[in-house]
């Protein structure tokens, strides 16, 4: 999900910032133009860990500014569809529930949270099984898998999620299913022993 990577790119430094230190306000220009954007092909900006400035800049006509060739770092953001991962519930609505991946919040739409009729309660921001009684409410810890990315330069991005599979869903529900499964194994293990 997390990705370290290089870029090169040129940073103007204004004549007002000519006394300052050079590694310091091309740090300060590359995060104001990378940091919380998306970047087609490399994801969701997060930071802009470290620069090396050329301190030999060019000058153009009818313009005080220097121009400085940099080699940046920059930690991306890069959700892949399929992968696995865990985060926690930011908000619940009634079509579902945000979830909180790295810097950005996945969709885990109503139909996709588990094989359930789901009743949402307003009022205390619950999202609750009819059958099975199993509540998702914000704070929770959940297991999911990315089935949507749509991550478009210009725009805030998209993340849709399910926890419908096996070993998928609130961790509470998960570590009750695995109690329920080793249960099993051992009364089917008890009865084949006697």
């Amino acid at each position: 999900m997390f990705t370290l990577i290089e870029i090169e790119d040129i940073v103007g430094i204004p004549p007002r910032d000519f006394g300052k230190p050079l590694k310091n306000v091309a740090l300060e220009q590359l995060r104001n133009n990378y940091e919380g954007t998306i970047l087609e092909g490399l994801g969701y900006i997060v930071m802009v860990v470290d620069a090396e400035v050329n301190p030999i800049g060019a000058l153009l006509p009818r313009n005080g500014s220097t121009y400085h060739k940099t080699k940046a770092k920059l930690l991306a953001f890069t959700p892949r569809i399929q992968e696995v991962g865990e985060g926690e519930v930011v908000e619940i609505t009634e079509f579902g529930a945000f979830i909180r991946i790295g810097p950005m919040d996945a969709l885990l739409h109503i139909s996709q949270i588990m094989d359930d009729y789901i009743s949402y309660d307003e009022r205390h921001s619950v999202l609750t099984g009819k059958k099975t009684g199993k509540r998702l409410e914000v704070g929770d810890d959940v297991r999911f898998r990315i089935v949507a990315v749509s991550l478009t330069p210009g725009t805030t991005g998209k993340i849709g999620v399910t926890t419908r599979q096996p070993y998928l869903g609130k961790l509470e529900w998960i570590r009750e299913s695995l109690e329920k499964i080793k249960e099993s194994e051992e009364k089917a293990k008890a009865v084949a022993e006697k």
